[in-house]
């Protein structure tokens, strides 16, 4: 009787202590010290869970979303002169304020003095009237001055010029003229034409450049009336 007595005394003792440690391991688990060393762990890589950067990108943005505002230039340090809104322009320099621009009176007087040089026998003179050093004329100096060797005297009328024409850099006029040319056996010759002469208005052209000088001519023989 005391044996059973004592055997019914074991199991109640080994029961209990099997019921223990199911509560000791459910305890455990609910304050989160559960032996984990079976399972994958996450990587640790020190960014937020969401993905966002977590510090603001080039320029530092706030959180707002807004950029901050560009800093501002002080206007009142700018001087007026270099301010477009002003208005203001600065002022012709001594190397362009005294020349002139050309104008159809001085066209006009470019061709008397073209021929007035061609009766003094200055073909020099006339041929360095021509665009690009005397050029403009197709000819070489020699060749200009040999046009006229049957040529006694010129006498020109000149008439009304025609507006000037701006271009790229230049000013452009044509000047008609009626030519009689007395040759040395007596002759006369008559011309009827024009003159289109060329004058650079470029920054830095020198007052020569400035001036009118011939680009090309249309002269044409006629009848005599």
């Amino acid at each position: 009787m005391r044996a059973d007595r004592a055997a019914l005394a074991l199991c109640t003792v080994l029961a209990l202590a099997a019921c223990g440690d199911r509560d000791a391991q459910r305890g455990k688990a609910a304050d989160g010290s559960a032996d984990t060393t079976g399972l994958p762990q996450p990587v640790a890589t020190g960014d937020p869970v969401t993905g966002m950067p977590g510090a603001p990108g080039p320029g530092d943005v706030p959180l707002g979303g807004r950029a901050p505002a560009p800093e501002v230039a002080d206007l009142a340090a700018v001087p007026l002169e270099d301010n477009p809104e002003t208005g203001l322009l600065p002022a012709a320099t001594d190397a362009t304020a005294d020349i002139a621009p050309p104008s159809p009176e001085a066209a006009v007087a470019a061709i008397r003095s073209y021929y007035t040089a061609i009766n003094a026998l200055d073909y020099a003179s006339a041929y360095a009237l021509w665009s690009d050093g005397g050029r403009a004329s197709g000819q070489t100096p020699e060749q200009f001055a040999a046009g006229f060797a049957q040529t006694s005297t010129v006498m020109v009328d000149i008439g009304a010029p025609g507006p000037i024409d701006a271009a790229a850099g230049s000013r452009y006029i044509e000047v008609p003229v009626s030519l009689r040319a007395q040759q040395a056996d007596g002759s006369i010759r008559r011309y009827e034409g024009r003159y289109v002469l060329r004058a650079a208005v470029v920054d830095g052209a020198s007052q020569a450049q400035r001036a009118w000088h011939i680009a090309s001519a249309d002269l044409r023989e006629v009848a005599a009336p």
